[in-house]
């Protein structure tokens, strides 16, 4: 039995956190898993920023709900939660992925937590599980699942090495030349053709 992995930002909404560097004028927070590889290291790095200027959930929160999931992302997905089980893979918080999910029509997220004080400051993070990602889909594995995954960043290169099928999808020029044995597609059908011929 197939299941799918697909990683969120990038993948099938813009990222986040680029939208919000945009909002609040702050360059260095355009930074994401696409450029550092330590997640851990990358958050830090970011509360760090919003503490310095003074920002919490709310403003992030503000910018999240203008933002739509990427063209044709939602039709995709319909198509393929059709066909076969799909779950999204995400390194984001709940308090940033819910209204998402709503657009996207609520698919299964298995995502992180956020720690807020009273104030909004977001203080620190809970990840849900070491290596989330790639956690994810040895467990599923592991009860019988062949995993096929997909994704654009750093941290989604464990879990698509680790299934039956990975591929990439609007990478970056970096990730597709360090790996050469992934195929990489820019089109939501080619996508959806790979993962059917996969299945």
């Amino acid at each position: 039995m197939n299941i799918v992995c697909l990683d969120m930002e990038g993948v099938l909404v813009p990222e986040i956190w680029i939208a919000f560097s945009e909002a609040s004028g702050i360059p260095e927070l355009r930074r994401t898993t696409r450029d550092e590889p330590d997640y851990n290291k990358l958050m830090n790095w970011r509360i760090g920023i919003l503490k310095e200027h003074g920002l919490g959930l709310t403003e992030i929160q503000e910018t999240i709900a203008k933002i739509d999931p990427l063209p044709g992302a939602k039709e995709f997905l319909d198509t393929l939660r059709s066909e076969t089980q799909v779950i999204i893979l995400s390194d984001t918080f709940e308090q940033f992925a819910s209204p998402l999910m709503k657009k996207l029509g609520w698919p299964t997220i298995f995502c992180n937590t956020l720690q807020v004080a009273q104030s909004g400051e977001i203080t620190g993070f809970t990840m849900r599980v070491e290596k989330s990602k790639l956690s994810t889909v040895k467990a599923l594995q592991s009860i019988g699942f062949d995993t096929i995954a997909a994704g654009d960043s750093y941290n989604d290169l464990d879990m698509i090495l680790a299934s039956k099928a990975g591929f990439l999808f609007r990478s970056t020029e970096q990730i597709k030349k360090d790996h050469p044995e992934l195929p990489a597609f820019e089109e939501f059908d080619d996508l959806l053709g790979a993962i059917r011929k996969a299945m």
